[in-house]
């Protein structure tokens, strides 16, 4: 009983301490003649705040917690001069004596290091040429967290980030599939993905989804904003995600990074970077070859993937950088299963002739410049060559293979490019300063997508077997051209209080050109008609996007935020056309349209409780989905109505050792709550429709963990948990009334998993290893339509991985 009332009376003064708010004041004056300088800015670079002088040179900033704190001093005509100082329980008096200015004035950042300690935060409200101010946003620092990085496990590397409905059909981590807010994780189409700031996915506007993911063990973070993000880089109702790569070291001419794993099932993964700077040049560069047999039967995989930037640095000023990436996978792919078959052995395969293939070439060419100390501009160009084949015999899974009879081949041309400039300047307004970015964007899309008979045989034969070699069922052409403007601007009302409109100007073009074989049977198998359909298709539009930031900080440690940003989604190309006997494409189909709103706080105590919590509203109008024609079992593609979402998201983590014995204990033990609660509802003229649930939104997202660190060793635990979900907007049920013995639609029941994982560092050596799917649960967290199934697609069972480093 003492041991325990002197802990909490220990708590509680270390939460007594760090609840105290503090100041820091002092003068600013001239080195040349001694006398104050009034209207001076003094800079607390780990927050952005700026506090000016008064015309006797003086300054204050208030309501600090206990800390260390790093302030720049700066005047027109006067270099700068930046000190750090530690608050520890009393106000701090700090001066500043700036010198006349010689040669070029550094950049002075708007904003300080993140804090990476617990290795999540938010983006600061101004990055580079970007701004973030009032938005729901979440960076995951890849170097504070232990996960299986060489599987690019999304489950782990994501645990993290509030709300994320992860599809975990494939083990390799080959391709990612994430959504958040009730949104269909089908690969991240519904964020913009962007790799170092420029778009990665197949067509951005047309086909918008990620068949490649950057490797996690190249990443050095993973920046995530929510809906806000639409004005910014796209009207997707997600929002944006972009992976930043490592960049070569500073302070060294050389650095050699290899990475050896080898997990369960025939898992080998190799990963060897090199990085430096010399003179003016900053290069990494990595290469990474990994292979497998998979869990299931048929599911093997081979897969390279490279990447090269070059950054030059011609003077203060001026940064250009080159990035170069290339990906080449094969994998087999076992199909799905019905019911059935996953209730006796998960790992079957029933299809052993289905292969998938995919080539990335993705280049980007960069220019940052710094017009003056508040004005920087940015110009992206990027451009990407791609390829992706799929083969295989795509009939219902309830269905034999008839392996006399031609696989389909389906083949993906993606050539496209794009430029995106943006400027942005610091001014000041209302004795503080805003911040305005402007921005253009054109993009330009090009694929050439074709569908036929392939080969009969069960090899990875990537070829169109027809009389005349070419493709038999569809042959077409689809153009996409997007012409943008942007601007957001932070008014900083008060030192406290700011407000961010922005609007956002589109302009979308989609084209389709070629032609589709219509092809009809009667009941005994035979032709009755087969003839070649041309088509020829075009769609313009004009899309006017606004929004609104709101933020408070009543201190340091502390934000309230919200934000309001209509938000919009062109029909793409597979809603311009499906080759499937069994669907069909309403002709009069209309693009998405909606909102997304937040209304949250945020922050962090000492870096050792960080907190989050929101509330947000998603309006989907259009929604395009799948219906049920009546007195038939086929679907067509229609927009079935409007839907709504509305959720809870909150994260907390706090350092209980640290907390316990104030900041000055040397181990670290951290837990972390993600917690996420969202109600969804179709409003729709469709009986079947209205009233149920959005599909692919489970009610309760929770991760639960806790990281334990002392000195180079590293140990992490998590708990998964995911509610029971539907995958057709008609709610179907694996029941006797609406049983799909296809298994394309049904539930999702709810599942858990329990992972573990741990990491060892001696000197130029790392040791990582784990289990992930700890309890060995068999689950699934997806029911295909096409590739890689149709039918339910299981998820991995219990496996393991070792990874050894060494770093020079």
């Amino acid at each position: 009983m003492r041991v325990a009332l002197t802990s909490f009376l220990v708590l509680c003064s270390c939460l007594t301490a760090l609840a105290q708010s503090f100041s820091i004041s002092g003068n600013v004056t001239s080195a040349g003649n001694g006398q104050p300088l009034a209207q001076a800015e003094v800079l607390l670079t780990n927050t952005g705040t700026i506090a000016k002088t008064n015309s006797q040179g003086a300054y204050q900033l208030n309501n600090l917690a206990a800390g260390t704190y790093t302030l720049t001093a700066y005047s027109p005509g006067l270099g700068s001069q930046t000190q750090q100082v530690m608050i520890g329980s009393s106000d701090v008096v700090l001066n500043f004596i700036l010198k006349p200015l010689e040669g070029t004035l550094r950049e002075v950042n708007v904003k300080g290091e993140r804090e990476k300690t617990l290795g999540i935060g938010h983006l600061n409200a101004v990055e580079g040429t970007a701004i973030y101010e009032a938005k729901k946003s979440e960076v995951v620092v890849l170097s504070e967290i232990t996960a299986n990085k060489a599987t690019n496990n999304s489950r782990q590397v994501f645990a993290k980030v509030a709300g994320l409905n992860i599809w975990e059909s494939d083990g390799a981590g080959l391709q990612l599939g994430i959504g958040g807010r009730g949104l269909s994780p089908n690969r991240t189409s519904n964020f913009n993905t962007r790799q170092n700031g420029y778009d990665i996915s197949a067509d951005a506007l047309g086909y918008p989804e990620s068949y490649y993911t950057p490797p996690t063990e190249a990443l050095d973070r993973i920046e995530v904003v929510r809906g806000a993000a639409s004005l910014q880089y796209g009207t997707q109702f997600g929002g944006m995600i972009n992976f930043v790569m490592k960049e070569g070291p500073k302070d060294k001419p050389f650095e050699l990074t290899t990475r050896q794993t080898a997990g369960s099932w025939g898992l080998f993964n190799s990963f060897n970077s090199v990085g430096g700077t010399a003179g003016k040049l900053n290069y990494y560069g990595f290469y990474q070859y990994k292979r497998g047999d998979g869990w299931r039967e048929n599911s093997g995989f081979d897969a390279h993937t490279a990447f090269g930037s070059l950054k030059y640095s011609p003077s203060e000023n001026l940064r250009i950088s080159f990035d170069y990436t290339f990906m080449d996978y094969l994998a087999q792919q076992p199909g799905g299963l019905d019911a059935t078959a996953f209730a006796q052995n998960a790992r079957q395969s029933v299809r052993d002739r289905n292969w998938f293939s995919v080539r990335w070439n993705l280049m980007a060419l960069q220019l940052d410049y710094r017009l003056s100390e508040r004005t920087k501009l940015n110009v992206r160009n990027f451009g990407l060559l791609a390829e992706r084949d799929a083969l295989g015999y795509m009939g219902k899974i309830n269905r034999p293979d008839d392996l006399t009879a031609p696989r389909t081949l389906l083949q993906d041309q993606f050539h496209n490019f794009g430029n995106e400039t943006r400027l942005i300047h610091r001014y000041d307004f209302l004795n503080t300063f805003s911040t305005l970015l402007v921005g253009a964007r054109y993009y330009h899309g090009f694929t050439d997508q074709k569908q036929g008979n392939g080969s009969a045989a069960s090899g990875a034969d990537f070829k169109f077997y027809s009389e005349s070699g070419g493709p038999s069922t569809s042959d077409y052409d689809y153009l996409s051209r997007n012409v943008a403007l942007f601007a957001e601007n932070i008014f900083n009302l008060t030192p406290r209080l700011s407000i961010t409109p922005g609007l956002r100007y589109e302009w979308i073009n989609t084209n389709a050109d070629g032609s589709y074989q219509d092809q009809v049977t009667d009941q005994a198998g035979n032709v009755i008609r087969d003839e070649t359909v041309p088509e020829a298709r075009s769609n313009s539009r004009n899309v006017l996007l606004l929004g609104l930031g709101l933020s408070y900080k009543p201190s340091e440690q502390l934000e309230v935020y919200g934000n309001f940003s209509q938000n919009y989604r062109a029909i793409n190309f597979n809603d311009m056309r499906i080759i499937n006997p069994n669907q069909f494409v309403d002709q009069h189909l209309q693009d998405e349209s909606g909102y997304s709103a937040d209304l949250g706080f945020r922050g962090n105590i000492s870096g050792m409780v960080t907190y989050d919590a929101s509330l947000f509203y998603l309006a989907y109008q259009n929604r395009i989905n799948f219906k049920n024609i009546p007195g038939t079992t086929n679907r067509i593609r229609t927009n079935v109505g409007d839907s709504r979402n509305i959720g809870l998201e909150t994260f907390v983590e706090a350092d209980l050792l640290k907390l316990y014995d104030c900041p000055n204990h040397p181990t670290s033990l951290s837990a972390f709550s993600n917690i996420t609660l969202v109600n969804t509802k179709y409003s729709s003229p469709d009986k079947a429709t209205d009233g149920n649930q959005v599909e692919l939104a489970p009610p309760v997202i929770a991760k639960l963990g806790l990281s334990f660190k002392r000195r180079n060793l590293k140990l992490a635990y998590q708990y998964s948990y995911t509610a029971r979900q539907y995958t057709d907007a008609q709610n179907s049920e694996d029941n006797a009334a609406t049983f799909d013995p296809s298994a394309v639609v049904g539930e999702i029941p709810a599942y858990w998993v329990m992972d573990l994982s741990g990491s060892y560092t001696y000197k130029h050596f790392t040791v990582e290893t784990g289990i992930s799917n700890l309890t060995d649960n068999r689950y699934f967290t997806r029911r295909a339509v096409g590739y890689p199934g149709p039918g339910i697609i299981p998820s991995d069972a219990r496996n393991y991985y070792v990874t050894l480093q060494f770093k020079l």
